[in-house]
């Protein structure tokens, strides 16, 4: 199937199930179809074996083998949602995001089928959609230039339009600032004049600079205290709830819980239980026997983890 195929749902009940997840009340299809939709991703990488002594013709020659990162993997985000992919570190997240993204190492094989806004998507229209309709908010500060003033960077370099795009751009990096709180001065500064939680909401701002449908965000509260934590994730709802979507990747289970609408159970590289934020209620609303397990070692259900059968870390 090429990119440029559409892909329709119909109108659906408040708790109907379909592409394995259930749904509330106010989560709707605009267009008749979900503003991300995967389906049965799966990553491998070929690999070499150990090889032995004997120098580069020896590495080359070695035996070669294919692992599995990500299998048979499906999640789905409406517009004006908020998705958290919780799991333990390690489990393939990250390259969940990297594959909406169209991130792709050289040894990369990638099967399976990303719909984006009804439309199926190759690797080079995901690349082309990348700052161009789904942003991304990377888990580190790192990510920002170091020899950059901040306001500058977020601004970015779009070179087309001339001086009136300039202009333009400029004043869309005051007024997000403004919104998320950074004074005109802060535009000025390098990134290691920020603190921590002002360096998160740049961030944030060059993901919306240039007004994304879809925010992929990576981990983006690591080493923030509770109250920036969960400022930064509440910019995330205001997002959705002005009509984007957000697929909020962490393994704080507790603040997913908080912010979002649905939650996607990340296991050994796959999405074992996809299901609304409700269902955590009671570990009688869950089907899978890990998402009962995150839901006992939750503080306040005393970070109790029985082991269950096909529970394992």
């Amino acid at each position: 199937m090429e990119r440029g195929t559409q892909r329709t749902h119909q109108d659906h009940q408040s708790q109907e199930v379909h592409h394995h997840h259930s749904h509330a009340p106010h989560q709707a299809h605009p267009g008749g179809h979900h503003l991300l939709q995967v389906e049965g991703l799966t990553v491998s990488f070929r690999m070499y074996e150990d090889a032995p002594a004997g120098g580069l013709r020896a590495f080359l020659n070695a035996p070669q083998r294919t692992v599995d990162v990500v299998h048979d993997l499906s999640i789905s985000v409406h517009a004006g949602e908020v998705v958290a992919v919780v799991g333990a570190s390690g489990s393939g997240k990250t390259l969940l995001a990297d594959s909406i993204l169209g991130l792709f190492e050289p040894n990369a094989l990638v099967t399976g089928t990303i719909w984006y806004n009804g439309e199926r998507q190759t690797a080079e229209g995901l690349r082309a959609l990348r700052g161009r309709g789904i942003s991304f908010v990377p888990q580190s500060v790192a990510c920002l230039d170091p020899l950059m003033r901040v306001g500058k960077q977020v601004r970015g370099f779009r070179h087309a339009g001339g001086r009136a795009e300039a202009e333009a751009r400029a004043r869309r990096q005051r007024e997000l600032f403004a919104r998320y709180g950074l004074g005109p001065e802060v535009e000025r500064l390098y990134p290691f004049q920020l603190s921590g939680g002002m360096a998160r909401r740049v961030l944030l701002c060059c993901a919306l600079m240039d007004a994304p449908q879809l925010i992929i965000a990576d981990e983006p509260t690591p080493g923030l205290n509770e109250e920036l934590a969960l400022q930064a994730v509440q910019d995330l709802r205001d997002f959705a709830n002005g009509g984007g979507g957000v697929m909020l990747i962490t393994h704080d289970v507790e603040l997913a819980l908080r912010v979002a609408d649905r939650i996607a159970v990340f296991q050994d590289g796959t999405v074992v239980e996809e299901t609304s934020v409700a269902a955590f209620a009671s570990p009688e609303g869950l089907r899978h026997p890990f998402t009962r397990a995150l839901w006992r070692a939750l503080p306040e259900h005393g970070f109790a983890a029985p082991v269950e059968e096909g529970v394992h870390a």
